[in-house]
């Protein structure tokens, strides 16, 4: 039996190259590719009621652009569609991403310049309900279980992701709608995990630990 799947990515020539990559193996057949969350959500209800059904796999970018992101497509693909896998297929392997999705119900994690036949293993893992993680994704996990008090809540990295890209307290604060206080008292916190004395520094670590993007 073929393996059906969805591909999720808003590069048309990304998903082009991926189609012709995945569709030159004979177990694998590509039911549809879609360029954000929107649409896959739309494209599963309708194959859902349609032909042969719902696919078996869904190939996730995470980075999607406007709209919705790649983890919050997946939670909600997951909630709806609860028998469809979902694959994180992406260029990150920040532990914010990783985490981010495997919560949202992703079974793997593989990453965009894996080799192809790993790529292929990972879609017959995956489309199995078996859990399949890119190597340094796993070491990734295993850094994070083995230093569990300085790990970041999933409101610690929001905080850090938007204060990357130059905004102040105040801004941050009014993009993630909690007060400029509670911000300031996750800064502490971050600091204090981090093992640093300023933003540019947490920053800094956060980046080479590959906590954010």
């Amino acid at each position: 039996m073929s393996i059906r799947l969805m591909m999720v990515d808003d590069h048309p020539v990304v998903r082009a190259g991926l189609r012709a990559l995945l569709e030159a193996d004979a177990e694998v057949e590509v039911v549809a590719d879609v360029g954000s969350g929107d649409e896959a959500l739309q494209a599963l209800d309708r194959l859902a009621t349609t032909g042969d059904g719902a696919p078996d796999l869904v190939l996730m970018d995470l980075n999607l652009g406007d709209g919705i992101g790649g983890i919050e497509t997946t939670r909600k693909l997951r909630a709806q569609h609860p028998g469809v896998q979902v694959l994180a297929v992406t260029t990150f392997d920040a532990e914010a991403d990783v985490v981010g999705a495997l919560e949202a119900g992703a079974t793997g994690y593989v990453l965009k310049d894996a080799p192809t036949e790993a790529l292929l293993d990972a879609v017959r893992e995956a489309a199995a309900g078996r859990s399949v993680l890119a190597p340094e994704v796993q070491q990734l996990l295993v850094r994070r279980m083995a230093e569990p008090r300085t790990a970041l809540s999933p409101r610690e990295t929001e905080i850090l992701e938007v204060l990357a890209t130059g905004a102040t307290n105040r801004e941050a604060a009014k993009r993630l709608f909690i007060s400029e206080s509670t911000v300031k008292t996750h800064l502490v916190h971050l600091y204090e995990k981090l093992g640093v004395e300023s933003r540019t520094a947490a920053l800094r670590v956060a980046r080479e630990r590959r906590l954010i993007r």
